[in-house]
């Protein structure tokens, strides 16, 4: 899912510099371990470690989840969108990993 996601914006990078949208992804694995993903996947955006949870913990993505019956603490897959005062405008957490970047893209065509 991640891959998926990671390349989808990567390819809609054209698109999101229309509106002005710096991608910035933040992932709690380690940071040598994202650096070979990001040469791999040749990610144009910025991927950041967040080994500590604590940007995690601060934008409240960092918590119990459930997979096959597991219950563990981990990442949720949400986006902000934060304007350039800091703010932010929009939090995105009702999509696929394969749709993401057009759910964000089209709340931009319609709102920006």
């Amino acid at each position: 899912g991640c891959t998926v996601q990671a390349c989808n914006l990567r390819d809609s990078a054209d698109d999101f510099k229309k509106y002005n949208v710096v991608v910035i992804g933040i992932s709690t694995d380690k940071p040598e371990k994202l650096s070979r993903f990001v040469d791999k996947e040749l990610l144009n955006f910025t991927l950041l470690s967040d080994e500590d949870h604590k940007t995690c913990d601060a934008f409240g993505v960092w918590g119990e989840k459930e997979f096959m019956g597991k219950t563990y603490d981990g990442i949720h897959r949400i986006s902000f969108l934060i304007g350039k005062d800091g703010k932010i405008e929009k939090v995105f957490d009702d999509f696929k990993t394969a749709n993401h970047h057009t759910v964000v893209l089209d709340y931009l065509k319609n709102h920006c």
